[in-house]
This record gives structure tokens, C-alpha cells and sequence, in this order.
């Protein structure tokens, strides 16, 4: 029974919940700058993501195998196991589980969207509609070069929104400002991945930014989005959406010279997992500076 229990614990991939964290402590602290915010409606949001973010996984790997995208040679299997093609849960199980993890999100989505804000309901909807079909056809964003898109709608405006109209029953253009560097680097953990698997997509006839750019222009594309992530925090703060306190966020510079670094010189087959690594750092000290903001002001 335990064993059953972890193989379903793993198959959500908990390790990429930071992501969805940060999302929802950025747009809950840049609430706080505007009034007080409920920690208890912060925790439920924060549950709440992360049973949707772990529905978004298991279902994704679901289609991915349905549609025999993932095979047992596949890149991904090198460094997690495929639910269904390691054996520890079968088609109807990953299913099952999936369909048990978006009730949940869609029970503590309406609680919020009734007692709260009816624009979680909107929010809602469109992040489960990008999450299905990011996978599922006829649609399959990721398989038509719309997977990066995806990714960065739903963990930047989608997430940072969310969150913000949680404690302020209302949306923030600041909100949707702020969530665009962060969106972006979450996007690039998707883009890292093809760019990793641009050889065995090819081969699966998958089209992705990786396969349809090739390698040179997908690296120069992969630095760029970084360099635009920090231009768009600058102009952020030059324009006054941002305090002094957002220059914090570039003590992660040296983390992502690092990372493109090792891209120039070859793409790791942990490719994906580096880069969260490097968005969790850009991430911290994103929450970092709107917290300080919050506390002793511009």
C-alpha cells in the first residue's frame, strides 16, 4: 500500500512544485503592498495550485504516452521514471489520478471563486483548457510549437493573477507586469527540455521551438529570453512598477551565466532540471525584493 502510494506521489513529479509556489507568493506579496492578506486563504491558494500543478504533470504524461510521444528510449526517462513506461501505474490509474487531482483543484477553485472573486473562475478554466490540451489533441500546444506559450501564460499572468485577485478580489496590472520575467523562465525550463530532445522529437515527427530553430538558434533564442527576463525587471523598475529592491533580483546573474555556459557547451541531459534550478534562485530573490518593497517601502 505505501509503495502504491509513493508510485502516485511520484508520478506527480513534486520536485516542479516550487515553480507554482512562487507564482502564488509573488501575486499573494504584491497584495500585501495594496492591504492586509489572509494567510489562511493564501495556504488554500497555494494547496490549490499544487493539486493543479500536479494534475497538469500526470496528465500530461498520460497523453505523452497515449500518443507514444514517450517511449522507453526517450530523453525524460534518463533521469525520472515515466509512470506508465517504468510500470508503476497503469494507463487507467494515471488517469485516474489526474481525474481525482482536477477535482480537487476545481472544489477549492469554486470555494475561492464563490466566496472570494468570480475571476478565479475564468482563471480556472483557462489554466485547466491549457494544461488538458497542452498535451491532449486535437490541440497538443507542446507538440505544435505552442508549449513555451502555454507554460508561460499559465505560471505568469494565469498564476500571479490568480493569487493577487485572491486577496484583493480583483486583478493588477502591476500583478500581470510582475509575472512576465518569472513567466518567461518558466517557459525556458520547457525550452531547455526541447532543446535536449530535439533529436528523438525529430524522429517522433514532434514539432517544438527545439526542432523547427536546430541548435545554434535555439541557444541564442534560450539566452535571449533570459536577457529579456532581466531588461523587462529594469524597465520595471526605470518605469516605477518596480522599487530599488527589484535590483536584488540580479544577484541571480551569475547563476544564469552559468547556465548558458554549460548550454554553449553541451545540452545536459538534465536540462530542464538546471534551469528550474536557476528559476528557483531568480524566483527567491523575486519574492525577496516585493516583500522588502512591502515592508519598508520604495
Amino acid at each position: 500500500m505505501l509503495k502504491r502510494i509513493g508510485n502516485y506521489v511520484i508520478a506527480t513529479r513534486p520536485w516542479s512544485f516550487t515553480m507554482s509556489l512562487i507564482s502564488v507568493s509573488v501575486g499573494t506579496l504584491l497584495a500585501s503592498q495594496t492591504g492586509p492578506i489572509s494567510w489562511t486563504w493564501y495556504l488554500v491558494t497555494a494547496v490549490g495550485i499544487t493539486l493543479f500543478h500536479a494534475a497538469a504533470n500526470v496528465i500530461n504524461d498520460y497523453f505523452d504516452t497515449r500518443y507514444q510521444i514517450d517511449q522507453h528510449d526517450s530523453p525524460t526517462a534518463k533521469y525520472r521514471p515515466q509512470p506508465i513506461l517504468s510500470g508503476m501505474l497503469t494507463p487507467r490509474q494515471l488517469l485516474g489520478e489526474a481525474v481525482v487531482l482536477f477535482a480537487l483543484t476545481f472544489c477549492v477553485g469554486m470555494a475561492a471563486a464563490v466566496l472570494i472573486s468570480w475571476h478565479i473562475l475564468w482563471i480556472g478554466v483557462a489554466g485547466f483548457l491549457l494544461s488538458v490540451y497542452y498535451t491532449a489533441g486535437p490541440v497538443k500546444f507542446k507538440y505544435r510549437a505552442l508549449g513555451e506559450l502555454a507554460v508561460f501564460v499559465v505560471w505568469g499572468p494565469l498564476m500571479v493573477e490568480g493569487a493577487y485577485a485572491v486577496q484583493r478580489h480583483s486583478l493588477s496590472g502591476k500583478a500581470l507586469a510582475i509575472s512576465v520575467p518569472f513567466g518567461l523562465l518558466v517557459s525556458l525550463v520547457l525550452f531547455a527540455n526541447n532543446m535536449r530532445d530535439t533529436t528523438y522529437d525529430s524522429r517522433q515527427n514532434v514539432k517544438t521551438l527545439g526542432t523547427i530553430l536546430g541548435p545554434e538558434r535555439s541557444f541564442h533564442l534560450f539566452t535571449g529570453l533570459i536577457v529579456m527576463a532581466y531588461l523587462s525587471v529594469l524597465v520595471m523598475i526605470l518605469a516605477g512598477i518596480m522599487s530599488l529592491w527589484g535590483l536584488l533580483i540580479f544577484l541571480s546573474v551569475p547563476s544564469a551565466i552559468g547556465l548558458v555556459k554549460t548550454f554553449r557547451r553541451e545540452i545536459p541531459d538534465m536540462a530542464d532540471a538546471l534551469t528550474a534550478r536557476y528559476d528557483t534562485v531568480f524566483g527567491i530573490l523575486l519574492i525577496l525584493a516585493i516583500l522588502l518593497e512591502a515592508r519598508f517601502g520604495r
